[in-house]
């Protein structure tokens, strides 16, 4: 049986090439239990403003984050929805493709 994803293949490639990125990770990891300002995550991670601003934009892009402003301050969190539809994509390797077993995979 042929399956084919019905998630957006662009949405999906975005948010893996968003995740390729170490600095990336720690920012998610940095925001998976908090809303952070971007001088926050500049101080915990000890990058300057302009380097992170890129790897949000790439995050932003990727649907992975939020921002929000307030003030002078743009604050970030995680976007959970897009999780979601990674999660789900991969889960669609588990379920609809065959299993083989490990001493044929090391042939």
């Amino acid at each position: 049986m042929q399956h084919t994803s019905t998630l957006p293949t662009a949405a999906i490639a975005a948010s893996f090439h968003a995740l390729s990125e170490p600095l990336r990770l720690k920012v998610l990891d940095l925001l998976r239990t908090q809303e952070l300002c971007v001088c926050d995550l500049c101080d915990s991670l000890e990058v300057n403003q302009s380097k992170l601003s890129f790897h949000l934009k790439v995050l932003k892009e990727a649907e992975l984050v939020r921002s929000r402003q307030e003030g002078r301050w743009i604050y970030y969190s995680l976007n959970l929805p897009q999780f979601v539809v990674i999660e789900q994509y991969l889960a669609e390797y588990r379920r609809f493709s065959p299993i083989i077993p490990a001493q044929i995979c090391q042939k």
